[in-house]
């Protein structure tokens, strides 16, 4: 950057300072979303939950009831 100002490359300068503002922008918004926590706790089913569902006919569309 230092070399476009001595040049006078004054539209190339403003590119770089625009690149950078985004890029710190961009950083700060990783930043900010690493320090959010945002998992959410779901629990684990309990055995009774899960046996039930397995072996529960009446639930279960594919099973052919006599």
């Amino acid at each position: 950057m230092a070399e476009a100002k001595q040049q006078g490359r004054l539209g190339e300068v403003a590119a770089i300072e625009t690149t950078l503002a985004a890029a710190r922008q961009m950083l700060q918004a990783m930043h900010e979303a690493t320090v959010r926590t945002s998992t959410v706790h779901l629990g684990m089913p309990s055995v009774r939950m899960t046996a039930g569902r397995l072996t529960d006919a009446s639930t279960t569309p594919d099973v052919v009831q006599p």
